[in-house]
């Protein structure tokens, strides 16, 4: 029986369903879990043959994708994952709400006008707490421009999987973050639609919805009143209020500190995945200093990307700086706090000054973008061997590996990954030897801890 819709403050604008969204029941117990929606669905016991956090195998989810699975040799490959092309790009005419300029919604918004898909799931606001994502199904392209911007916390998105079928779409898209993605590539085969699209945006380090008003609480005395957030490539989180004002605060002068130990979750300290590798698209911001950033992964999302047409300007990334210094910096302080000890905390009085120093001297473009995949495996292997030692093994896949070891990080007794079609792990070390990890320095560089595309 198809379930009733929960009325969303778009439903009074799409007097049709244009944004519909399902009543779900509880998600079923787990223990690293993100609640991608699995385990709400008919079959909970898919969550194991689905789940990014059991035993994923990224050569042989790569290879079934896309062809093949990522190239050490080839580009940046090793870090961001298998992509035919990689570019920075801007609407022409940023939409109004969306993060950045909207690429993501642009472009599903294009799939329902040229009837390319039935149906859009991703997220839209809470009626009642803008932050928080509630799972959707979108039918009309005018409805994608309520369901613009960012969403903080878990959402089960895949749970709208066997609603969407029963409602007769057959060709969906799917706006996902890397959790989802890995699940929804794992059943595909399975659940009967005749095109899944998949436009996939980085994360790392998501929370609750709940924990995140903590965080706004300590950036204003009225966070009820911030209406964005983003954390920007040039090492500053921008805010923007209700009243038109916007702030800016450099990385270094965010209230981190204050943050309670487990206000990420294990979970999101050891994701694999930043970038998305199994979507169609990327869609981000990492390597695209200040403008959006783009990884064509395979035929599809070359599609997808020439529905923007004239409506997009594209550019070459560029690259520039030095991450050696910040990463081992970074790789200092995530010992300490894998190892229940207290951070180091920079003198108020220097703060101000390496904020306005790092802008300057810190790597840019996909230079930070490396950075950021470096720091990200760094903490998957000393979070993960600290509070879950037995799933080493299986979680943790060679690229990852290959990432940390120049910084001295290498698998011990039993630790080594098990996945079938893994890369060559000489070949790997070969090239991250022959890029050039060592050398140069951005001391005292505090990157951002959250991609919140």
């Amino acid at each position: 029986m198809t379930a009733a819709p929960t009325p969303l403050p778009a439903d009074r604008g799409n007097p049709n369903g244009a944004i519909w969204a399902a009543p779900f029941g509880p998600a079923a117990p787990r223990g690293l879990c993100t609640d991608c929606g699995v385990s709400r669905m008919a079959d909970a016991a898919a969550c194991g043959r689905a789940c990014q956090f059991i035993r994923p195998d990224y050569p042989a989810s790569e290879t079934r994708v896309h062809g093949r699975a990522r190239d050490p040799m080839l580009g940046d490959e090793l870090f961001f994952g298998p992509y035919r092309r990689m570019v920075r790009a801007r609407l022409k005419a940023p939409l109004p709400g969306a993060q950045w300029t909207g690429i993501t919604s642009r472009i599903a918004q294009l799939l329902l006008e040229t009837g390319a898909v039935d149906a859009v799931l991703t997220m839209a606001p809470d009626p009642d707490d803008r932050w928080k994502p509630v799972p959707v199904l979108v039918t009309s392209p005018d409805a994608m421009a309520d369901v613009r911007g960012m969403r903080m916390g878990h959402a089960p998105l895949l749970a709208l999987l066997e609603p969407a079928r029963t409602r007769g779409h057959r060709r969906i898209a799917v706006i996902g973050i890397p959790c989802q993605v890995h699940a929804l590539r794992a059943l595909e085969a399975e659940l009967g639609f005749e095109s899944i699209t998949v436009i996939g945006t980085p994360c790392s380090d998501n929370t609750t919805t709940e924990r995140f008003h903590d965080f706004l609480a300590l950036l204003s005395d009225r966070p009820e009143t911030i209406s964005y957030l983003e954390f920007r490539a040039d090492y500053r989180v921008e805010l923007r209020f209700d009243d038109g004002r916007v702030k800016i605060v450099p990385f270094l002068m965010l209230p981190i500190s204050k943050l309670p130990p487990d206000f990420f979750p294990l979970t999101c300290r050891t994701c694999v995945d930043y970038t998305n590798v199994l979507a169609d698209i990327t869609v981000g911001y990492m390597g695209g200093e200040g403008e959006q950033w783009l990884l064509v992964r395979n035929a599809r999302g070359a599609a997808l990307l020439d529905l923007l047409v004239d409506e997009v300007v594209l550019s070459e990334p560029g690259s520039s700086g030095k991450r050696a210094g910040a990463v081992k910096g970074f790789l200092g302080n995530v010992e300490r706090a894998a190892g229940g000890l207290p951070l180091r905390s920079m003198p108020g009085w220097l703060r101000p000054l390496v904020g306005w120093l790092i802008p300057r001297i810190g790597p840019k473009g996909l230079e930070f973008a490396r950075a950021r995949l470096e720091m990200k495996a760094i903490e998957t292997v000393l979070h993960l061997r600290r509070e879950a030692p037995r799933r080493m093994k299986t979680m943790v896949p060679a690229h990852v590996w290959a990432l940390v070891k120049p910084y001295g990080l290498v698998p011990e007794p039993g630790e080594s990954p098990q996945a079938s079609g893994k890369p060559d792990i000489s070949r790997v070390n070969h090239h991250v030897a022959r890029e050039g990890n060592a050398g140069g320095k951005a001391a005292g560089m505090g990157l951002s801890r959250r991609e919140m595309g």
